[in-house]
């Protein structure tokens, strides 16, 4: 235990005596130098990444409310349609016949009903001048009451059948372009739980927006009106610009597998960028890689973050220097020969990197940005062998045959 004490102490003490040859004058001491940048106006910017999906501005499907065999079509994939133009048509035989049948149920009952209004009138004016008994006046009530809702209902089934005949007619709700067809001809379509889709139909192709997914970490950043940029593989060379339009307060969670036993969600927010499509180079679907800039200012004078970090202070700065400091929380430094002197600025945004100079100090001014500590500087009377040498360091070949002579 003795041992192990006493090799503890001489591995101190040899630690002790390197740093005090170091720093004193019997050693030398590190130079220092003062790296300086200028003030100059730039862009400073700070962004966000996520992945997207090109889409329509408005999109529509369309779709039928009554099932059916698809009887024509008059609208293909890229067909242009005007809103209220004919695009596809249903076999009408069953619905026709459906009308036709709701037709003649409607007659006739409207028939029996405007007879038993006529018998109720005729019994109503008998009736109060007591010429009829009590229970043929609420006879020939009663039959008028049910007359009139077999009318009514048969009225509402008429309407119906019109309706459902009506649907049997496809056409177009907005003026755009087809993006997709999912029917032929020929093929029957059922409309149960669900309408089927027959069309999709884009409003305006020259006007597009992605969809993108962000993380929740970086949708606190992520305000509407913000710049953004973004590319499609299909295009790689080319880059998009548009801006955020809409952030969505629906959050949406996906599950990724770290290891075979442990599952993470992750929550992402849906974003809507809308861009300008002029040249139709954007298609629907693409997937976007997409860039917003959370921070974004042009040609604004600014400086590295770290000179602002910047402090004249021992051990970077002897008594041989002069330090012309000031009041202000936030300065820059600027060094002519061994004189520092500070100037109070107002900042602006910062991204981390750069950080803007709203006042304080002239564009082009050189400032100083940090120091950087180099070589041992030997103390005088010393060689530049012997300053650069730790003493508990072994010395270079042939010192010990120097000593001798």
């Amino acid at each position: 235990m003795k041992t192990k004490k006493i090799i503890v102490v001489i591995v101190i003490l040899a630690v002790v005596g390197i740093v005090v040859w170091l720093f004193t004058g019997k050693g030398g001491r590190p130079t220092v130098s003062f790296s300086t940048v200028k003030v100059e106006k730039g862009d400073i910017s700070s962004f966000v990444t996520a992945t997207g999906t090109v889409e329509p501005m408005t999109e529509v499907e369309v779709g039928t409310q009554v099932s059916g065999i698809i009887d024509k079509l008059y609208a293909d994939y890229n067909s242009v349609v005007k809103q209220g133009q004919l695009i596809a048509e249903m076999d009408k035989v069953t619905l026709q016949s459906e009308l036709a049948s709701a037709q003649a149920v409607y007659d006739g009952n409207k028939a029996e009903y405007e007879y038993q209004q006529k018998n109720y009138e005729r019994s109503k004016a008998l009736h109060e001048k007591k010429m009829i008994s009590d229970t043929d006046y609420e006879t020939a009530l009663y039959n008028y009451q049910k007359s009139k809702s077999n009318y009514d209902n048969s009225a509402a089934s008429l309407a119906k059948a019109k309706r459902n005949l009506s649907y049997a007619t496809i056409t177009s709700p907005i003026d755009g372009v087809v993006i997709d067809r999912a029917v032929e001809e020929g093929q029957t379509v059922a409309a149960g739980f669900e309408t089927p889709t027959l069309f999709t139909i884009a409003a305006d192709l020259t006007q597009m927006q992605v969809v993108a997914d962000v993380d929740e970490a970086d949708i606190g950043g992520v305000e509407e009106g913000q710049r953004v940029t973004f590319t499609v593989d299909a295009y790689p060379g080319d880059v998009f610009e548009g801006k955020v339009t809409q952030i969505r307060l629906g959050s949406s969670s996906s599950s990724t597998s770290g290891t075979s036993t442990t599952t993470e969600s992750v929550i992402t927010y849906e974003v809507v960028i809308s861009a300008a499509n002029p040249d139709l180079k954007l298609k629907p679907r693409l997937t976007a890689n997409v860039t917003i800039y959370t921070l974004d200012k042009k040609d604004v004078l600014s400086v590295p973050s770290k000179a602002l970090r910047f402090n004249p202070e021992a051990p970077l700065v002897t008594e041989d220097d002069v330090v012309n400091d000031c009041e202000g929380k936030i300065k820059l430094w600027t060094k002519q020969g061994n004189v520092f002197t500070a100037h109070p600025v107002k900042v602006g945004i910062s991204n981390g990197i750069r950080t803007e100079i709203i006042g304080g100090i002239a564009e082009g001014t050189d400032v100083v940005s940090e120091a950087v500590v180099g070589s041992i500087e030997p103390s005088p009377g010393m060689s530049g062998d012997t300053a650069e040498r730790s003493p508990f360091m072994p010395g270079p070949p042939g010192s010990r045959n120097k000593k001798s002579k």
